[in-house]
């Protein structure tokens, strides 16, 4: 004679039991099992990644604790003095400030621009698909000929942008006070369509009836931005300003080609910072130190941004 059940365990869960084990333990053993598929699925690349990336990474933080000037034959180990001598550098500094300004002035520029941009193609009815397509034509321009582009319209006696302003002799790359700001309209310039595209594919995706909705309860065109739409593009537009912010931090090629970092260091920004250090100073070491700095600047920011998706729910 069977003895009966235990008092609060079903009669069929505990015979489940003892033929097929937990069923949580058995879901956990498959959830191990397909882990171990996926990572053996991922292996190549991940292989792969770290050849490209990983080796190159530590060996600049090598670089970084070393005095290495080659056409001096200097070589010798330095530990941390290389960031010592940049905590006291205020070239260094100089160049924090406008790496952070730039990115800052450049990311806001294109933020706005590209938002008003999706706006203006959601509601455009005739030739919108010209529209998105000369819109990409800024985008596709390779980096120097958006650079060369500008230093043309940025030219003092024969430049568009001066004539526009009624024929002012403004010397844009070469004052102080204008370089800065012109390099950041040129980037701006550039990256403006990848914002607003991406605030467009997320606008085409809000339902009509919800604007309809409050216009009908009355809402004007601005209480239907702030309410609505800002609202509903809010995790696209968190997208969009960390990769533009990433990019940002690290630009070299606009400033380079249009000014040089000059005049008076007032473009110089940490990259091209870097750039002169390695290849016309030759001082590897330094230069190296430099390129890690940009990389933990660029790591905190990436963390912070990550941070704020992960409380949108747009991460794992």
């Amino acid at each position: 004679m069977s003895a009966p059940p235990r008092a609060g365990v079903p009669a069929g869960r505990g015979a489940s039991a003892r033929a097929g084990g937990d069923p949580g333990a058995a879901a956990r053993r498959r959830h191990r099992r397909r882990r171990r598929q996926g990572l053996l699925l991922v292996a190549p690349a991940l292989i792969v990644l770290a050849a490209l990336t990983a080796y190159p990474t530590l060996w600049v933080l090598w670089l970084s604790l070393q005095r290495r000037i080659p056409i001096f034959g200097i070589e010798r180990f330095e530990g941390l003095g290389n960031f010592v001598f940049l905590a006291g550098d205020p070239r260094f500094w100089n160049a924090v400030r406008v790496t952070l300004g730039f990115a800052v002035a450049s990311v806001g520029l294109e933020l706005v621009g590209g938002l008003a941009v999706a706006l203006m193609l959601r509601g455009q009815r005739v030739g919108r698909r010209a529209a998105i397509s000369l819109l990409l034509l800024s985008w596709a321009l390779p980096s120097v000929v958006t650079a060369k582009l500008f230093e043309w319209l940025f030219n003092p006696t024969a430049g568009l942008v001066n004539f526009a302003l009624g024929g002012a002799a403004l010397n844009w790359l070469g004052d102080p006070a204008l370089a800065l700001p012109g390099v950041i309209v040129a980037d701006a310039w550039r990256t403006l369509p990848f914002v607003a595209l991406l605030c467009y594919a997320r606008l085409a995706t809000i339902p009509p009836a919800i604007y309809e909705a409050a216009q009908m309860d009355g809402a004007g065109a601005l209480a239907t931005f702030w309410r609505i739409t800002l609202p509903l593009s809010r995790q696209i537009l968190l997208i969009a300003v960390l990769f533009r912010t990433l990019d940002a931090l690290r630009a070299f090629d606009v400033m380079f080609i249009l000014t040089g970092g000059g005049p008076a260091g007032t473009t110089e920004t940490l990259t091209v910072y870097a750039y002169r250090s390695l290849f016309q100073t030759l001082q590897l070491g330094l230069g190296s130190a430099v390129g890690v700095a940009v990389f933990a600047l660029v790591m905190a920011v990436a963390w912070g941004y990550l941070r704020a998706l992960r409380r949108e729910g747009l991460t794992a």
